[in-house]
């Protein structure tokens, strides 16, 4: 066989493309055809609070850095390094990675498969083996061939194989995304929190401090005898309720440490935690909102479910084309002889062209019930997405009606705060002017830290369920290309 006959062989195998792939085409399952993610008429805004509301704009567009709207640059300090240096999202990451180079690899099925070969031997003949009558001989033999093979895929199984891979890669695209989102609404959630504990544990050592301070002023008045000891009892039985919720408070605290060193990559002895002040931080006033239509093409779970839907279709197809029969070219060229300064004449070359065709007629079931397996897996994933798609409407729809709430809860403790804070300066004034004592300067201080404590978490909580809508519409990582 010439070489010009090889070429033609390599083109006719080049040509001979698939016509058609069984099984199902995939289609996108459509978004529901709602307009709001709760029941009953969609909150616009949130109540007034110290002045300021927030407000949810539809369709707005949600920025990619968005823990940047909070306007504190220790918070987007850690977030970049925890971005930079997650293992999680490392891990995520070379997982995308190792997906598309098996697509790579997969795509190699659409071409020839083309092998050489050399060989070098020392072999005794037995003419006996072929009725010969002549005496054995000891010969060399070297051999030098190429293989061309092609498989035809003519029902498309390693197209839709090949669609499976690719499947798997937007799944890992779609996990790169969620693990980056909830890495950031991690580090946000942690750093608001430690700010929430540290001004919490602030507050309850000068309430311990103002408690110990009026034990001592009745216990002096018990030993004179103005007031019964009972008294001193009861103040002593609730500084021992204060001094209890400090140490919860202190071990929250560096759990939050040892979770915000976790997700920057280092040990909780090799980092130094950036100190946030709930002050520093600015409440996001605008607050955009996807629309439905668009939610379940960008928020990143959803999306992977959706690529396991695919990929479970594309298994159907799989499944489907190995019903029926396969079919594969193949050719050899080589050249032969018993002495390497013979092997290139052209009496040594020795060709063979040829095709086979391999359909199943028995095989006790196994690829038909294989078929219905894949069908079942599909439905397995059907539902998965549907569920999938259903709590993250949810979580959404939660929210939003936790952001409403939690401004109603900060408006009740600021009055609370407030009128306790005005209830202490009547007392300050009274004392100041002898129509008070000082007792009941300490228990109005008391009573004010403990409003002051009430409103640090609920304006912690506010700052986290911010940060929450924001991952729960998926955190806007499809506008990170446009910056």
């Amino acid at each position: 066989m010439s070489a010009t006959a090889i070429k033609g062989l390599c083109a006719v195998l080049l040509c001979c493309m698939p016509s058609c792939a069984v099984g199902p085409n995939f289609e996108r399952p459509k978004p529901p055809s709602i307009e709001s993610y709760t029941t009953g008429t969609m909150p616009t805004m949130t109540i007034p609070v110290d002045g300021k509301a927030q407000r949810f704009e539809q369709g707005a567009k949600i920025v990619s850095d968005w823990w940047q709207l909070f306007n504190s640059p220790k918070l987007d300090e850690v977030v970049k390094e925890a971005i930079a240096n997650n293992q999680n999202l490392q891990a995520a990451q070379a997982s995308l990675r190792q997906s598309q180079d098996i697509l790579r690899a997969g795509y190699g099925v659409f071409y020839p498969q083309l092998d050489a070969g050399l060989g070098a031997s020392r072999q005794k003949s037995a003419p006996a083996l072929t009725g010969g009558i002549t005496p054995s001989g000891i010969f060399n033999l070297f051999t030098l061939s190429a293989t061309v093979s092609y498989t035809l895929d003519v029902f498309g199984g390693e197209r839709r194989a090949v669609e499976n891979l690719g499947a798997q890669v937007d799944f890992q695209h779609a996990m790169v995304s969620a693990t980056y989102i909830t890495l950031s609404g991690n580090v946000v959630n942690a750093m608001v929190a430690q700010a929430g504990y540290q001004e919490q544990i602030r507050a309850t050592e000068q309430l311990i401090d103002l408690q110990r301070e009026q034990i001592k002023l009745t216990e002096e008045q018990a030993q004179s005898g103005t007031v019964p000891y009972a008294t001193v009892l009861s103040l002593q039985s609730q500084l021992a309720s204060f001094e209890a919720t400090l140490p919860p408070l202190l071990l929250k605290i560096n759990q939050t440490e040892d979770l915000l060193a976790t997700l920057v990559g280092r040990t909780p002895a090799d980092w130094a935690p950036q100190q946030v002040e709930l002050a520093d931080l600015t409440l996001p006033g605008e607050l955009p909102i996807t629309l439905p239509s668009q939610f379940v093409r960008q928020r990143p779970d959803i999306i992977a479910a959706e690529a396991q839907l695919h990929s479970a279709s594309a298994e159907i197809g799989v499944a489907t084309a190995a019903l029926f029969p396969s079919f594969t070219l193949n050719g050899d060229y080589g050249v032969g002889s018993n002495t390497s300064n013979n092997l290139f004449k052209s009496n040594s070359s020795f060709w063979s062209l040829g095709g086979n065709i391999s359909a199943p007629l028995f095989r006790g079931g196994t690829l038909w019930y294989g078929r219905q397996a894949a069908l079942d897996a599909y439905q397995i994933s059907l539902a998965n997405y549907r569920q999938t798609v259903l709590s993250a409407f949810a979580q959404v729809a939660d929210t939003l009606r936790a952001l409403e709430h939690d401004a109603e809860l900060v408006h009740a403790q600021s009055r609370a705060l407030n009128a306790a804070e005005e209830s202490l300066r009547l007392i300050q004034t009274n004392y100041q002017a002898g129509t008070a004592n000082y007792i009941q300067v300490l228990v109005a201080d008391s009573q004010y830290h403990q409003a002051k404590i009430g409103y640090l978490q609920a304006l912690a909580q506010r700052y986290q369920d911010t940060a929450a809508l924001f991952v729960a519409l998926g955190g806007g990582w499809w506008n990170a290309e446009e910056k």
